[in-house]
């Protein structure tokens, strides 16, 4: 498959999934509003894609009773639980022969970009 095409199909699918999380079709709790797909990565035969995702909901900061890294580890495994509904909602909207199959993984860069500015304006007081 050639790269344009693959960067398209990455494109469609972090848009649909998006939409499936933004619009309450995800029963799982653990899966909340504040769900964000940073990135698809599609194999070049599309028979898997790695979903990255950030959270921003429950952490320390947001008044939650847990971290904010277990809570994107616990929206992952509601993802990862949901990964076959979501497969199949793809399928039906997705115009291609084979439908990826679907491994999500958590994308600490956001937190890591905020630490880091932060580490910044210590040292420039």
């Amino acid at each position: 498959m050639d790269e344009i095409r693959r960067r398209r199909v990455e494109e469609e699918l972090r848009d649909m999934i998006a939409a499936l999380i933004m619009g309450g079709e995800i029963k799982d709790p653990r899966v909340g509003p504040f769900v964000s797909v940073t990135r698809v990565e599609v194999a070049r035969d599309l028979s898997a894609a790695r979903v990255f995702v950030s959270a921003f909901a429950g952490g320390e900061n947001a008044g939650g009773t847990e971290p904010a890294s277990e809570t994107l580890d616990s929206t992952v495994a509601g993802l990862q639980h949901a990964a076959g509904f979501i497969q199949a909602q793809l399928g039906k909207r997705l115009k291609t022969r084979l439908t990826p199959r679907l491994h999500f993984i958590p994308d600490r860069g956001i937190k890591e970009g905020f630490e880091l500015t932060e580490r910044i304006k210590e040292l420039f007081p």
